[in-house]
């Protein structure tokens, strides 16, 4: 195609790809006027603070204009506004090359762009426009170059070697690649290489991109970039499946294979990070696709699952699987694969889906069995498990391990003894013996997620769970009675009887006139209950926190009568951290931080958080 118009006006597409240098070359333009934008002037400046690559090579194009004007091979000027706030925040709506338009067509100059929308845009506004289409040259990527049939994932990461993870699920080894340290411009070249392609291969997507942090999935190989000021360096990590094989392989017992044709609607898969749960998903998937007819969707971030064309995996839709949700509904296919479950919304949108009819399978990481229900059942009503989760599976070293399924009785939980004490009762079984794991029920305000083997052999524990719950709740409705200063515990002595010990002068309000008081307590606790004088050394007995969540922060609340003091804070029995109390008997951590991520797990797997004063 030709110029005939002695005047240039790049759009920020061209400056990036140095359109303007190859086409005065390749047109033979003599001493042509070019006339940049302030609007692309604005954006290069914006995408190059951001530390993008594209606007650092549009300044250096620039750059190269000036040294061409020098050599009097063209002149160069920069005019227009520059965008406002509006502009910039709508930039995406078309509102930047509007104004670039505008320029080109004040200006009677030629509008030079590398994008087909604009170029199309200004044809229908009858203004002189180049395309300037620059054809991607398809080419490897140069991480895959470290990957052989036995590597999983491929570490690099500036100022140290090459290190790659080889091997299957539960037989991993940490090898070093090379003894050539990566430098930082070597780790650019190999990003600005992958952003490349996902610009322009169908098949590479940008999943997540934020300050210091890219996700991309190149075909099989999810690749996560991170950066400054995210990362103290650049470090990339590139992740591929080592095998991909079907369901039949996994040798499954025909009782199960039956629960997967016929029954299974709710389905968790759980394991250790790298204990091969996305390669059974992946043979679930293919199994229901192509051996049942069912029509399969997903519902991925990233989309790593590798997968047949016949399922279509979604990401999530403007940033919300939420909104994901809702195109699925309205779809409805038989089944959904939601990979994976781990923020409190995942678990809604996954049974919300499920009670409206969509058959679930829902990834999650767990380190034993028992994890993925009792993190589900912290978040949904008692009643409605069983109809989310029917079958749970437990992936490690890459096989089957175990297998739970859920059902909803009325009866006296184990380790309780009164009748009257009979509730609705979630049993957690082993599928292939029928043997029961767990049960889930409410005991006061609490879910309770009860392990079996506890109940069974009190041995294994100095104090069964059983005895741990009464306690929790005993202490819970008695504290609503004493005054909050009070020092207060409760031990459970036998199956019948629990001992409250307080100080001496509080003993008659926790017995009430005519002993109605504690009467009304022993009927909600399901126990008999004596009155004991504390003792000294029940000062130092550790006792529950409050754990409340703001936006920012975790506040874990000891009681005003608390404050100012020094406290040991104990998970599970086990020492966390020593801390001392506000004024209020407050101890604050922010969010985001590691140690508030570990009692929030904690708190999601049911721990009980305690302190001990120093």
């Amino acid at each position: 195609m030709c110029i005939r118009m002695k005047t240039i006006i790049p759009d920020t597409s061209a400056v990036i790809i140095g359109a303007v240098s190859k086409i005065i070359e390749k047109e033979n333009l003599d001493y042509p006027e070019i006339i940049i934008p302030e609007a692309v002037v604005c954006e290069l400046e914006h995408q190059a603070n951001a530390d993008r690559r594209e606007g650092i090579n549009g300044l250096n194009e620039l750059q190269h204009l000036q040294d061409l004007q020098d050599e009097g091979k063209l002149a160069i000027s920069f005019k227009g506004k520059r965008p406002t706030n509006y502009d910039i925040k709508y930039a995406k709506s078309g509102e930047i090359d509007a104004i670039i338009r505008d320029l080109a067509r004040s200006e009677f100059g030629t509008l030079l762009t590398n994008d087909k929308v604009q170029a199309e845009t200004a044809k229908a506004q009858g203004i002189p426009v180049y395309y300037f289409e620059q054809k991607y040259v398809e080419k490897t990527l140069t991480i895959t170059k470290f990957f052989d049939d036995e590597t999983m994932s491929v570490h690099l990461k500036e100022n140290v070697c090459p290190m790659a993870k080889k091997g299957t699920p539960g037989h991993i080894k940490f090898v070093k690649l090379s003894d050539e340290l990566f430098n930082y411009g070597m780790l650019q070249e190999i990003i600005d290489e992958i952003i490349d392609k996902a610009r322009n291969d169908s098949k590479t997507y940008l999943e997540s991109v934020k300050e210091g942090s890219i996700v991309v999935q190149s075909r099989e190989y999810r690749i996560s970039i991170a950066k400054p000021p995210f990362s103290e360096a650049i470090e990339i990590t590139a992740v591929r499946p080592v095998v991909n094989i079907d369901l039949e392989e996994y040798h499954l017992s025909s009782k199960l294979m039956d629960r997967i044709n016929n029954n299974a609607e709710g389905i968790l898969i759980s394991g250790s990070p790298g204990a091969g749960k996305s390669t059974f998903v992946q043979a679930i998937a293919k199994y229901y696709s192509k051996e049942l007819n069912k029509i399969v969707k997903t519902m991925e971030s990233p989309r790593d699952l590798q997968l047949p064309d016949e399922i279509t995996q979604y990401a999530p839709l403007e940033g919300s699987m939420e909104n994901t949700a809702d195109v699925l509904l309205l779809v409805r296919p038989d089944y959904t694969i939601y990979d994976e479950l781990r923020k409190n919304h995942d678990f809604n949108i996954f049974a919300d889906m499920r009670l409206a009819g969509v058959g679930m399978i829902g990834v999650v990481h767990a380190t034993r069995p028992i994890d993925a229900i009792q993190r589900i059942a912290s978040r949904v009503e008692l009643g409605v498990i069983p109809s989310i989760v029917d079958t749970s599976i437990y992936i490690e070293n890459g096989e089957v391990k175990s297998v739970y399924e859920t059902k909803m009785t009325v009866k006296v939980p184990s380790g309780m003894k009164e009748a009257d004490l009979a509730r609705p009762v979630i049993e957690v079984r082993d599928f292939e013996t029928g043997e029961l794991k767990n049960e889930i029920y409410t005991y006061g305000e609490q879910t309770i997620v009860m392990n079996l083997d506890l109940v069974n052999n009190p041995s294994q524990s100095s104090k069964s769970s059983v005895d741990i719950i009464a306690e929790k709740e005993i202490l819970r409705q008695i504290k609503r009675i004493l005054p909050k200063k009070a020092k207060v515990d409760v031990k459970v002595i036998s199956p019948e009887r629990a001992n409250i010990y307080i100080p001496e002068n509080l003993i008659p309000k926790i017995i009430g006139k005519n002993g109605k008081r504690i009467a009304e307590i022993e009927e909600k606790v399901g126990i008999s209950l004596g009155v004991e004088v504390i003792e000294e050394s029940y000062n130092k007995a550790p006792f529950e926190i409050d754990i409340i969540h703001t936006k920012k922060q975790l506040i874990l609340d000891l009681g005003r009568e608390n404050g100012n003091s020094n406290f040991d804070i104990l998970i599970g029995g086990e020492y966390l951290l020593t801390a001392t109390t506000s004024k209020k008997g407050e101890i604050k951590i922010k969010k985001g931080i590691e140690l508030s991520d570990f009692i929030i797990e904690a708190i999601e797997l049911g721990l009980e958080i305690t302190a001990v004063r120093k």
